[in-house]
């Protein structure tokens, strides 16, 4: 039997994991909840980083996944051929938007990352990317070169190599007073990229323009739709490839299968994972056949990506998706949520701005008197949340953004729920502010 108390100081596992929150003991999963060593019920509103959109241990996902595990364990894909992932390509092609029709699959969101920024170097021939400040794109070093939610993630790393550079991305809540967010954003991001090109690279040597349709790690931040509709503008009218990272927000997190379908902005290469097999490891790189059919036989590969039980389990996840109307349910329980954490906003004056699309929504702590971001404020509510048996989870450059992302099979109760104990959390966290136990 594992001693939960000692295992950290055993130093088995390396420290640059970082156990930020909560390092919760668990033995047991099941639908909304988390089952600890302690015997008790966790309602988890964080999904497995927003990759169980199923819930945990869906019972038609375990039952794809024991069928193929009696079947077929391994299939280097370069090597053999096998049902389960043709099966999955062709559900994807299914709900993904035209023409994004051809699949690398891989493990994980860093090398879908990897691949999309190789395949637009490949077909391009340019070498710069293009990426926004805020963003998070996983932590290899390609991907790391993308990645800027926080600086941290880049220090003493030499990431890039001068191949990328850096814009701002939309933040709605500064549009200037009395302007139009969409009007003021198309503006300011083709002023952006006219600056880029005037004066450090290039359009003709840009390969892509990398995004997340709304910023994960960086804090839930959702921008107008015209901004990323000026983005494919520019990308179009300079031969630049557009990719999305829908890593966090694919597989109807969002209220649709991706966010790509709920701006109605289609990119040339999409990178996808997280809710695609409802927790394991699984990814793909996306785009259309004309574009897959340019990266040249051989320049890239993998033993592991694809492989057979987690494709099961992918074909799985998309069929409950559909048959118990999941997508959907996120776009009304979202909006349902989104009301009631603004009445919470209304309230209490530890909360900042609140966003939402779907099942990703955003608290924002600030300090009350300041209206700066508080990092140790959010904290101190989560543990609070922790000991009440709700589990969130943070985000933002100074961690100062609460993550709420239940799985898309959560019901109003749940939700309600889940929402009562994170008000009750503040309510304990404002009077000890008020009673000076903390600052």
């Amino acid at each position: 039997m594992i001693d939960w108390n000692t295992i950290n100081e055993e130093g088995l596992l390396a420290p640059t994991m970082a156990k930020d929150f909560p390092n919760l003991p668990v033995v047991k999963a099941e639908g909304f909840f988390y089952i600890g060593a302690d015997g008790k019920k966790y309602l988890d509103f964080t999904s497995g980083i927003a990759t169980e959109n199923t819930g945990h241990r869906h019972p038609k996902v375990v039952e794809a996944i024991k069928k193929q595990v009696d079947e077929l364990l391994h299939g280097p894909i370069g090597i053999i051929n096998y049902e389960s992932i043709l099966t999955l390509a062709r559900k994807l092609q299914g709900i993904l938007p035209s023409p994004l029709d051809c699949f690398f699959f891989g493990n994980s969101g860093a090398e879908a990352i990897e691949g999309a920024v190789k395949l637009a170097r490949h077909v391009t021939k340019r070498s710069y990317v293009v990426s926004f400040i805020g963003g998070f794109h996983g932590r290899t070093m390609g991907a790391l070169s993308l990645t800027t939610s926080k600086s941290k993630y880049r220090k003493s790393l030499p990431v890039g190599a001068g191949m990328t550079y850096q814009l701002p991305y939309a933040q709605v809540s500064e549009t200037p007073h009395g302007m139009d967010h969409d009007v003021y954003w198309s503006q300011h991001v083709e002023e952006d990229f006219q600056r880029l090109f005037d004066h450090q690279v290039s359009p003709d040597e840009v390969a892509a323009v990398i995004l997340e349709p709304v910023l994960g790690e960086g804090g839930y931040v959702i921008p107008p739709k015209a901004w990323l509709e000026k983005i494919r503008e520019i990308c179009d009218e300079h031969g630049i490839l557009l990719i999305f990272d829908e890593v966090q927000t694919g597989f109807g997190r969002t209220g649709d299968w991706f966010a790509a379908n709920r701006f109605g902005v289609v990119p040339d290469i999409m990178a996808i994972a997280k809710g695609i097999a409802s927790g394991l490891p699984l990814s793909a790189t996306v785009a259309s056949k004309e574009l897959m059919e340019q990266w040249t036989i051989g320049s890239h590969s993998t033993t592991f990506g694809g492989n057979p039980v987690a494709c099961a389990a992918a074909c799985a996840t998309i069929d409950v998706l559909k048959d118990e109307g999941l997508v959907e349910n996120a776009r009304i329980q979202g909006d349902y949520a989104l009301t009631k954490l603004q009445a919470l906003q209304e309230k209490h004056t530890v909360i900042g701005k609140v966003r939402g699309i779907g099942l990703m929504l955003g608290i924002e702590i600030i300090h009350p008197e300041t209206g700066e971001p508080n990092g140790d404020g959010l904290m101190n509510i989560l543990h609070k949340c922790l000991d009440k048996g709700l589990i969130l989870y943070l985000s933002g450059n100074k961690g100062e953004v609460i993550r709420m992302m239940p799985p898309l099979t959560i019901d109003r109760d749940h939700l309600e729920w889940g929402i009562s104990l994170l008000e009750e959390a503040i309510v304990e966290y404002e009077r000890e502010l008020r009673v000076g136990v903390i600052k």
